[in-house]
């Protein structure tokens, strides 16, 4: 962990982990500072990139995107122009959500919500029309079991 990041910090992150929506002051009633402190380590923490962003998070299935696929991929290109290529086009198809370059026996995995096995085909069809993959791997979620965004500060 960071030596900049306090008992403090961790008590605000956790926090704001949970709820992003709370106010500074709440926030400083709960951890025992000042309103003014509670502002300056947010700031900091935002500053430092700690804090990368404050979102909603929406539930996929609820907005008409109730399918998660996981997509497994190797390639035999390796060059960093292939790699490059490949990020442009993961960046330009908004139905991938998250994007991984692995160690180990698959070299990227992606994951994607879509509304259906024929949306993600055509994502499919998007996706190799402007890169070239040597194999890709497919799998559907079938059930959430657990899902959290909120990382465990304390162990």
């Amino acid at each position: 962990m960071t030596k900049n990041i306090d008992d403090n910090d961790l008590k605000i992150l956790e926090i704001l982990q949970v709820d992003s929506t709370r106010s500074l002051e709440s926030i400083a009633d709960e951890i025992g500072v000042s309103l003014n402190t509670c502002w300056r380590r947010v700031k900091r923490l935002e500053a430092e990139h700690i804090i990368e962003s404050r979102v909603a998070l929406v539930d996929n299935e609820k907005v008409g995107l109730p399918l998660t696929v996981f997509v497994s991929i190797c390639t035999d290109d390796h060059s960093q122009d292939w790699a490059e290529r490949f990020l442009k086009a993961v960046n330009n198809i908004p139905e991938i959500v998250e994007f991984y370059r692995l160690a180990g026996d698959v070299d990227y995995i992606l994951k994607m919500v879509v509304r259906s096995v024929s949306d993600y085909d055509q994502v499919y069809k998007k996706l190799i029309s402007q890169i070239k993959l040597s194999d890709v791997s497919t799998s559907f979620a079938m059930e959430k079991i657990k899902y959290t965004t909120a990382l465990p500060l304390r162990q």
